[in-house]
This record gives structure tokens, sequence and C-alpha cells, in this order.
């Protein structure tokens, strides 16, 4: 009764009332959290004044059972004595970024950053892998490792090295092998190295400590036995923190690396070219006169005029190789038929026609005078062109279509591929092989004889093997293989440089430049829609020419040219090329 008298008190009033929902309040709460008398009436004006301070008043600093009041939390930017983690406010990888790449601005960017590929920066990653190994070793170990110096860094007379013929003697460095002994007694390099034995601690004997000597450090040091150091190259009066030898590496002249342009810088037509693994329809001659065959024709192209002349034309045949004379005068043709035909590329008229072949002949190779034959119907046959007979000597080995022939004209021996997965070395002009070697398997018609080395020959297999091997044709061993990833069409070393150069098949149809022995590729040139079936080299050995089904001939500038002293800029030339020059 009480609380309906005061709600009724306050509808009473003639002045502003309170609405009609405070019907289910029995109690009112003060500004100071006191409960009002329910008999008392409310007056309007203090209510107001008690609300707004209520809002403005400052907040206590009780905690309160409930959630701590928001508030942004102050940044602490003093260093304590541990490390709390903020997810804001801080660039961690302009804080922590203490060694920026070269290329990079002075202010780090966070954009991502392209990460660099490509040959010409493998080669580069490869040379600052092997300073930074020769650096570690020298560091580590001295001169006490045997180690090989690396071709590409001519010794500096600045600094002594371990390969030059006038050493100096250095007391401060121990010696493995020691001087004392012969070249004969020498263990090889290749051998593991005993521990250096350097005198890194010196003790008190116990002698000295029967005399009464107690001094913890040696009046002497082991140097001081030798006499005073005079060697202006020891570490003793090196201000460096590396020593001479790291300094010969760091400061040594380094070869620039070559770049090899991906992209060809001449393209030809070559319609009717066949899209056909066995034959060999594309050769470079001496004379710098480009041979292909098309269909029953021969074309040449003179790379010096760039004119296109057609050597011949058969009319009821088909040519399946075509191949030079070393003197770049003449050219065989072999045909569909079995025939292999000379031709005198100056005057382009037909000199003789060969039989004995009873299948398609697609292979030749020359030996001054003699040409080599190898056909589908298995058998080579040698043939003295100086001679009326038709062949000088019938070679019977392989059991399938021979595909590849080289000779080597320095050792006189002769290497045949055919689609049995045979490698084969004949000795010049025996009809017995000398090697067979059956490691391949797939057919071997990539075939290349080293220009540096007499007996090393290398071999590439097709499609079921794609492996590139190597073979010292002296000992009968593979010394080297590597798997391409795609069939291996055809091969040819560099003449200028120790590289080789190789086409492929599917799936990419590119030619690749290896670096020997470490068979690193240098370049990875692709352009062809078809399998890279035809590969030949130019007389001065600058450029290779590739054909493929795609009816297109490409040339490409791999290698540099030879100076007139026969030392290029890849280190050297070739033999024959070194004695022709006149001093």
């Amino acid at each position: 009764m009480e609380d309906s008298a005061a709600v009724d008190g306050l509808q009473s009033d003639g002045k502003d009332t309170a609405p009609s929902t405070s019907r289910k309040r029995s109690k009112l709460t003060g500004v100071n959290g006191h409960h009002r008398a329910e008999s008392e009436p409310v007056d309007p004006l203090a209510l107001s004044t008690a609300l707004h301070n209520l809002e403005h008043r400052v907040p206590s600093r009780e905690r309160t059972p409930l959630g701590s009041p928001s508030r942004k939390r102050q940044r602490m930017y003093g260093y304590g004595d541990r490390f709390i983690p903020q997810r804001e406010g801080r660039d961690l990888h302009a804080a922590f970024n203490l060694l920026p790449d070269l290329n990079s601005p002075a202010t780090p960017s966070k954009s991502k950053k392209r990460i660099p590929h490509g040959e010409l920066h493998f080669q580069r990653t490869e040379e600052a892998n092997r300073t930074y190994e020769n650096v570690v070793r020298s560091e580590l170990f001295g001169n006490s490792v045997p180690q090989v110096t690396p071709p590409e860094l001519s010794p500096d007379v600045n600094f002594p090295s371990s390969t030059h013929s006038t050493t100096i003697n250095d007391p401060s460095r121990s010696r493995t092998p020691p001087n004392n002994l012969s070249s004969s007694t020498l263990a090889p390099a290749s051998l593991t190295p005993s521990t250096p034995h350097k005198n890194i601690f010196t003790y008190m004997s116990p002698q000295h400590h029967r005399n009464g000597s107690s001094h913890p450090t040696p009046s002497r040091t082991p140097q001081s036995r030798h006499g005073p150091n005079m060697n202006p190259y020891s570490d003793l009066y090196s201000v460096s923190p590396i020593n001479f030898e790291t300094q010969r590496h760091l400061l040594g002249p380094k070869r620039p690396p070559r770049a090899i342009s991906k992209v060809p810088f001449k393209v030809l037509d070559a319609p009717d070219l066949a899209d056909d693994f066995y034959l060999n329809l594309v050769d470079w001659g001496s004379s710098n006169i480009l041979g292909v065959g098309l269909g029953p024709c021969v074309f040449m192209w003179n790379s010096a005029s760039g004119k296109v002349n057609k050597l011949c034309d058969l009319q009821d045949d088909i040519v399946t190789s075509v191949s030079w004379i070393q003197r770049g005068s003449h050219v065989a043709i072999g045909t569909n038929k079995g025939l292999v035909q000379i031709w005198d590329a100056e005057r382009c008229r037909r000199l003789r026609t060969m039989t004995g072949h009873s299948a398609r002949v697609g292979a030749l190779a020359w030996n001054d005078h003699i040409l080599t034959s190898g056909s589908r119907d298995r058998l080579i046959f040698h043939r003295d062109v100086r001679q009326p007979d038709q062949w000088l000597r019938r070679l019977s080995g392989h059991r399938q279509e021979v595909c590849g022939l080289r000779w080597n004209s320095e050792s006189g021996q002769l290497a045949s591929g055919g689609n049995d997965n045979k490698l084969m070395i004949w000795d010049k002009l025996h009809s017995t092989p000398m090697y067979r070697f059956s490691d391949h398997t797939a057919a071997v018609k990539a075939i290349a004889w080293s220009p540096h080395r007499p007996h090393v020959l290398a071999s590439g297999g097709g499609t079921a093997d794609r492996r590139i091997r190597f073979w010292d044709t002296l000992k009968g061993t593979c010394t080297q293989e590597i798997d391409t990833g795609s069939q291996v069409c055809n091969l040819v070393w560099s003449k200028n440089s120790n590289e080789l150069v190789s086409t492929h098949g599917f799936s990419q149809n590119q030619i690749v430049v290896w670096k020997v022995p470490s068979m690193t590729q240098m370049a990875s040139l692709t352009g062809h829609t078809y399998r890279v079936l035809y590969l030949a080299m130019s007389p001065d050995g600058q450029t290779v020419v590739t054909g493929a089904g795609d009816e297109t001939l490409r040339f490409w500038k791999c290698f540099n040219k030879v100076e007139r002293d026969g030392i290029g800029s890849e280190g050297g030339g070739t033999r024959m090329e070194q004695m022709s020059v006149i001093r």
C-alpha cells in the first residue's frame, strides 16, 4: 500500500512526471548508492543533477570482479630482463635486416624480391661456392692439405703460391709432406691428409721443474730456436685477419661468367626436313658451307655470302645422310636405296656412285680418303675413294641399324652406334671391334670424340636411356655418366673450350651446353617445337646449327672466338690451331 501511495504521489504532481513503466519498480536508487525512503517524493532537478555528476565522475581505482576497463596499453620501448613480443608497432624487417642485397635500396622494401635465376646466376653461385670453399680450406689447414689450384685463377706474383716452382720457406708453418722427401715418395692428393702437427701450446718439460725453474711460460719460443723469421709473407707480420694464401684466392683475377644468348641469331626454313631419328642430314664443312638434305635434294648454304645453291636432285631416291670431307671440297651423300654418292661441291658434279648396302645409308664418316658408311642392313663398309673398288673392308658387328659413325683422326679409332643399344670401338681398318659397350638401354646415335683428349669419347642414348656417357677408349671403361632427362639426339664438342653441346627430344626439345668434366649446364636453349635431331658446328667453333622436324634451321652463338695466338678467352684452342700459328 505504501508503494502505491508513493507512485500516486508522483503522478498527482502537476509538474514533470515519470513514465508509467516505473510502476514495477519497488525502490529507487540514489546518487550515493543508498536507498531513498519509499514515502519521499523525488525532486526532478536533484535527479538530473545526480545523473550529470554520475556521468562525469572519475572512475574508481578499485578492481572489480568483472572485466577490467578497456584502455590502450602503453608501449614499452625500454630494455628489461626479458623480451615481450609485440604484434604491432615495429617493422621486424627494418630492425633486423643487417646485410641487405647489393642491388637493394638503402631502406628495406616490404615488397617480395624476385629470386634471380638462369645460367648466368648459376655460374656466379658456383664461383662463389668455390671461392668460399678455398677460403675455408686455406684458413683452417693452410698449406697442410694438398689441393689443386683452380684453372680459372692465375697465379699472382704479389703472393706466394703452393703451385709455384719457387717456394718460400716459412718456419712458422709445418709442411706435409716434409721437404726432404722426394717426389716419388709423396702421397697422392686424393688420399686423406694427416692432421697437421702445429705447436699450438708449449709447456715446460719436467726437466725444467727438477732444475728449479718454476716460471710457467718458457723463455724461448719455438720460432726463436731457428733464428728470426725473415719471410715477409709470414703470418707474423700480417695485419690482415686472413693469411696470404686466402688473400691470393680473394684478390686473384676472376673470369667473368660467359653469357650465352638464348635466342638464335638466324633462322632458316628447311621444308621437307625429315623427322627421323636415324638419319644425319645436316653437316657443316671446313669451307664454311652448310649442307642440308631435304627430301630428294641437297642444298648448300654459304655462311659468308648467305647464298643458297642446289647441289643435286635425286629423281627417284631420297637423301638419308650428308657428310663433308675434311678439306671441304667434296661431300658424300647416302640414299634410301643404299647408294653412296661422291659430289664435287665447287662444280656441283657427281664423281662416282658406290654400292654395297641393301638398305638406306643413314650414317657417313670421313677419315681423310677413307669413307665409312653405315646402313639399316646392319653392315659397315670402309671405302677408299682413290681406288675403283666399291669397298675396302666389311664390318659386321651390330644386330640392328647403324645410326651413328665417328672417326677419331688422331688415334685412328672408329666409334659406331646402332639401334641394338650397342656402342663399338674399331681400331683403324680391322674387322673385329676392340670394345663392345652395352651400357646404353636405347639406340646410340649421338657420338662425339673429344678434340682436347684423343681417347675420350662421349655417347648418348635414346628415349629409354637418356644418358650421356664418357668412355676411355685406351682402358675400355666408362669414366662418367649423367642422366639428362630426355632423349639424346646429337653430341658435339667445342673446339675452343672443354665444353659439350647436346640436343634432345621430348619433352623440352632443348639444346644444352655442358661444362666438362663437372657436367654443369652452362645454358639451355629452347625454340624448336619438334625434337632436335640434327646438329653441326661451324669451322671456327663459335656457332652451332640445329635442325628439327619443325622444318627450321636455327643458328646459335655458343662459344667465343679463338685469338691469333692460339689461346682464346676460354683457355686455349685445339692442338692443330696452336701448331698452325707461325711466330
